[in-house]
Parts: C-alpha cells; sequence; structure tokens
C-alpha cells in the first residue's frame, strides 16, 4: 500500500513562531557577555542604548516580554485604585491575563474604535476623560493606554497626526500616555516613517523583538532616565532581572537591523488577502502582517484547516493569519492551492 507523503505544516498561527536563522545563532553564540544584575551586560547595554535612540526616548530596559514591559509601565504610572483608557480589545486589556488590573492596580475602561480599526478619536477620548476635577471618592484618570499596530484589530496602524492629537488632548487632561509598540516597527515600515515618529510625546512606550524580527525571546521598554531607573527595580521584583543576558540581546540587536524586512511579510499578507477573496473568503484588507477573516463557524474553519496541515488562530471572533520571515511567496501560494483543492 501506497500512501501520500504529509505535507508540511505552514504555520500562520503568529509571527512570535519565527526561529532564529543561522546568522542569529552566531551572533549570540559569540556575544560579550557579563553579569546584568550586578552590574550591566555590555551586549545589552549596547542594545538598549541603540533602542532608546530608535524609540526617540532618553533610555530603554530590555525585559523578557511584552506582557512585563507593559505591566512595568503601568505599575509604575498608575496608583492603586486609577482608570487608565485603553482602545477597546487592546493587548492590555485582553491578552495580559488582567495584569493590568491585578498587579498595576488599574482600572480600565476600553474606547470604541469610532475613527477605524484600533482608533479611537478624539472626540470619544474626551468623552471617556470627563471632567479634570473629581470629588475624593470619584473614580480618577490618571493613563492613556495606545496600541500600535492594533493587534485584535487586525494590525492595524494608527498614524502620526492621530497619534498626535490623542497625545496632545490627554497631555491637556493631565494624563500620561503608555504606548504599547510590539509590532510599532510594522507601523513604522507600513508608513515608511522611522518608529521615533510614532512614539512622539509618549511617556512610555514598549516594543517587542520577537514578533517576525526572528529574536528568540526579548522585548524593551522606554522612557526617560529616572523612569527607567524605577523600571529596572520593578522588574527585579517581577524576576526580570536576567544574568548573562548578552546571548539574548545579540539577537534582539540582529533583529533591530531587520525592520525593513517587514514589508516582505506584508506584501505576503497582501498575496494570502486577496488570494482568500479570490476563493469567496471574507478578507479585512490588512495594513500590516495580520489577515482577519470572518467565517460563519470558527472552531471547525480552524480544525479544516489544521487538516490541511494549515496552522491559524482565532482573534476577535475570526480567523488570523500572520505571515512572517519564515513564510515564503511560495508558502502563501501552497496554502492558497491547499484551500482550493479542499474546496
Amino acid at each position: 500500500m501506497v500512501t501520500s507523503p504529509v505535507p508540511p505544516v505552514i504555520d500562520l498561527r503568529s509571527d512570535t513562531v519565527t526561529r532564529p536563522d543561522d546568522t542569529m545563532r552566531s551572533a549570540m553564540s559569540s556575544a560579550e557577555v557579563g553579569d546584568n544584575v550586578i552590574d550591566t551586560d555590555p551586549t545589552m547595554r549596547e542594545l538598549e542604548r541603540r533602542a532608546a535612540t530608535v524609540l526617540g526616548m532618553p533610555a530603554a530596559l530590555w525585559t523578557p516580554s511584552g506582557t512585563m514591559a507593559n505591566l512595568i509601565a503601568l505599575s509604575i504610572q498608575l496608583s492603586r485604585g486609577d482608570r487608565f483608557l485603553a482602545p477597546r480589545d487592546a493587548h492590555v486589556l485582553v491578552n495580559e491575563l488582567g495584569s493590568a488590573a491585578w498587579l498595576a492596580g488599574g482600572m480600565p475602561e476600553p474606547l470604541d474604535h469610532d475613527a477605524g480599526p484600533g482608533r479611537p478619536s478624539p472626540r470619544a477620548l474626551r468623552a471617556a476623560v470627563g471632567p479634570r476635577e473629581v470629588p475624593y471618592y470619584g473614580l480618577r484618570t490618571s493613563l492613556l493606554c495606545l496600541e500600535n499596530t492594533h493587534n485584535a484589530a487586525g494590525g492595524a496602524v494608527t498614524p502620526p497626526h492621530e497619534h498626535a492629537r490623542l497625545v496632545a488632548l490627554a497631555k491637556d487632561a493631565g494624563l500620561r500616555v503608555h504606548l504599547d509598540g510590539a509590532r510599532l516597527w510594522h507601523a513604522a515600515v507600513t508608513l515608511g516613517v522611522l518608529p521615533a515618529a510614532l512614539t512622539v510625546g509618549v511617556d512610555t512606550v514598549s516594543a517587542c523583538f520577537s514578533k517576525g524580527l526572528g529574536a528568540p525571546v526579548g522585548s524593551v521598554l522606554a522612557g526617560s532616565a529616572e523612569f527607567i531607573e524605577q523600571a529596572r527595580r520593578m522588574r527585579h521584583m517581577l524576576g526580570g532581572g536576567v544574568r548573562q543576558g548578552g546571548i539574548l540581546a545579540a539577537a534582539c540587536l540582529l533583529a533591530l537591523d531587520r525592520v525593513d524586512e517587514l514589508a516582505e511579510s506584508h506584501a505576503a499578507a497582501r498575496q494570502l488577502a486577496e488570494g482568500l477573496t479570490e476563493l469567496g473568503w471574507q478578507v479585512v484588507e490588512p495594513q500590516t502582517n495580520i489577515v482577519l477573516a470572518p467565517v460563519a463557524d470558527l472552531a471547525m474553519t480552524l480544525d479544516s484547516l489544521r487538516s490541511l496541515h494549515v496552522l491559524a488562530s482565532p482573534m476577535a471572533g475570526k480567523v488570523r493569519f500572520v505571515t512572517h520571515r519564515d513564510i515564503s511567496a511560495a508558502d502563501i501560494d501552497e496554502v492558497l492551492r491547499r484551500i482550493k483543492a479542499a474546496a
């Protein structure tokens, strides 16, 4: 009996499934290291210096994950019981296990996307902020948390002029601003601007090196020098004080060199979206590397794709496909071929 070969799995669940290539592994193995808790690791110090410059901030701190970076930012900038505002379905609201409330002590308030996917309007923000003066027993709003790109909205991008209006309004209302820029690199590539153009006016920003750039682990949190000193203490409280972190920082430094290559993932996302549309799928037009497709039965669709050895994930009630550096144009053609053949 002749059996057909099993087709290779094409993994489109997330851009976090990328693996370090040989060049990155070589950089990691030859990295200069030191104890990053007792004093500083030289490669980690270089990464933090460079990341701060790229993000347009005075100082930066490496963290093991974006969730930790966001938690540190919120913990320092919120007093217990303070309300913070964030776009509906933001990562800090729905994908970080409630740590913004549980550990940072904040009361979350979602903002509707009335200016477009992932983008609240200044009017919505103004209404949510409410009066500047409240009774002592009233709920005090002290922080706005933005997200660019907005993951659950399909990698939606907030352009610099909209970002500037929201930040200006928040500042006028006495709010501090944190930007969850886990995929800020994607937004910058799509808009053709430097990442620092998308952080103007914020107090703090986080960004991730493991989303599509090939690094195995690591994010960065940036802000003022005083804030970063506080953040370093908070990171240690949360168990994020690594020792010879230069091995990981070397991968993140190389990831920074590869930001422009994200355009290839964006092109693959457009290729996939166009192909799915031709096959009769309803698809949200991608702005970056995330393709969302509403379907009648989400669980059944994901199971059907899995039977084709195509992995996708659920997001906001839709099928989410995420393209990344380990996926080629030929892989996208193969995904479309399998779906068409199964139909």
